[in-house]
């Protein structure tokens, strides 16, 4: 491409853009361009350029999860959302607030709690992580049980298409794309459509008081058949009459005691808490805390890390086929969805061996996994997608010129 056309292009923008750097690369392939813009146009004018141009483009926020996903077939431009950090309204008396997709989840979060409100996403990313990257790679946390997830909480939503046009679906609608749900197609979607550009949300009141129960549960037996009794309390704390919010499981290496933390939030916190306990059994309780214990909701960001989602009645099998797998699991007994860790490297050939024997045991379970990050590409991902098609379709139709991202998501795409 000639460099001084699209040098050109880029003054055209009055962007921000730099030569891009070591540090900038994403899965192992250097940009050649940073871009930063600070509004929705000049995401709109960047996002010109390279169809022109024809240069590929993977969005990044905090770029905490920038590792996720396998390397991206080219990328010509890195579009740095941190410059879109503004609030741009919170309606405090209608529980809704529209942001733009570099505020960071912290920034987000102490703005709403000084009217005493809050985004009910408690990610086990937090750190740098930003509004947009926690919508393009659909992270849950814990109260996803109770709150449901970004997907779920989102009302609205701008992005820019691959061509530059704007488009915006859910609140405030100026501009649709005809027969799409802009929200649910570009929440997990790991920047393969187009660009986040602003979010709204639904909020919820602070808490007025939380506790946190804290028990311990032996793992299945050697068969796996028989619920085990994380399974039979998970049963239970989902249709509790003490609601509680969340219900984590901690099972480090997937061997010894899993241990089971239950959070009941709101009024009379303390006397529902201890009621559930009693529920539960004091043979598995060992603490009632008024603060969380130090694992909860918290993911290690090791070099292998996979996501399993399962139907909660089938807690047991998960937990068997992890058992003894070299896996560390930690995540929602009650909402079908853990996170596996892998710990140390045991080099690729290992990896490779550890995962397919686990996805084996897992699909048998009727779970399915998906292998987020790891540093070794022989190592498959998402196993069989029976939507692909579809997805591909979608693909087709957002970015028909594959500059999105390109080859960053499932099968491909």
């Amino acid at each position: 491409m000639p460099a001084q056309e699209v040098a050109q292009g880029w003054a055209r923008t009055g962007v921000t853009v730099r030569d891009a750097g070591p540090d900038d690369a994403v899965c192992g392939v250097s940009p050649r361009w940073v871009a930063l813009p600070e509004t929705v146009e000049e995401v709109s004018a960047v996002l010109r350029v390279c169809a022109e141009h024809d240069l590929a483009v993977v969005p990044a926020g905090g770029g905490t999860k920038l590792h996720w996903g396998p390397a991206p077939e080219r990328c010509d431009v890195l579009l740095d959302m941190c410059c879109l950090n503004e609030i741009v309204e919170h309606a405090a008396g209608d529980l809704v607030v529209r942001v733009q997709a570099g505020v960071t989840m912290e920034a987000l979060s102490a703005a709403l709690a000084d009217k005493g409100q809050e985004l009910a996403l408690d990610l086990p990313f937090a750190e740098g992580t930003t509004v947009g990257g926690t919508l393009a790679a659909a992270v849950a946390g814990p109260r996803a049980f109770r709150y449901g997830t970004a997907r779920d909480l989102l009302i609205g939503i701008t992005v820019v298409l691959a061509d530059g046009t704007v488009a915006k679906s859910g609140g405030k609608v100026v501009k649709n794309v005809a027969g799409y749900d802009l929200g649910k197609l570009f929440t997990g979607s790991f920047g393969t459509l187009g660009v986040i550009a602003e979010a709204a949300f639904r909020l919820h009141p602070l808490p007025a008081d939380r506790r946190w129960i804290v028990a311990v549960v032996d793992p299945p037996d050697v068969s796996g058949t028989d619920p085990c009794r994380a399974e039979e309390l998970a049963a239970m704390l989902a249709a509790a009459q003490e609601e509680p919010s969340a219900a984590e499981l901690d099972w480090p290496h997937g061997q010894g005691p899993i241990w089971l933390t239950v959070l009941v939030e709101g009024t009379a916190a303390d006397e529902r808490a201890r009621a559930l306990a009693g529920r539960m059994g004091a043979d598995v309780v060992k603490d009632i805390r008024d603060e969380p214990p130090p694992q909860w909701g918290l993911i290690l960001d090791d070099d292998v890390l996979a996501e399993v989602r399962f139907d909660p009645s089938r807690l047991t099998r998960v937990l068997d086929a992890v058992h003894y797998s070299g896996f560390s699991l930690r995540g929602s007994a009650v909402s079908g969805r853990v996170w596996l860790e892998l710990w140390g490297d045991p080099g690729e050939e290992k990896v490779t061996e550890a995962v397919t024997a686990l996805r084996g045991r897992l699909d048998a379970a009727g779970a399915r996994m998906t292998v987020l990050a790891t540093p070794y590409e022989g190592v498959q991902r998402w196993g069989p997608v029976g939507s692909l098609p579809l997805m591909r379709r979608v693909k087709q139709r957002f970015d028909p010129g594959r500059r999105m991202s390109p080859g960053r998501f499932v099968g491909g795409i």
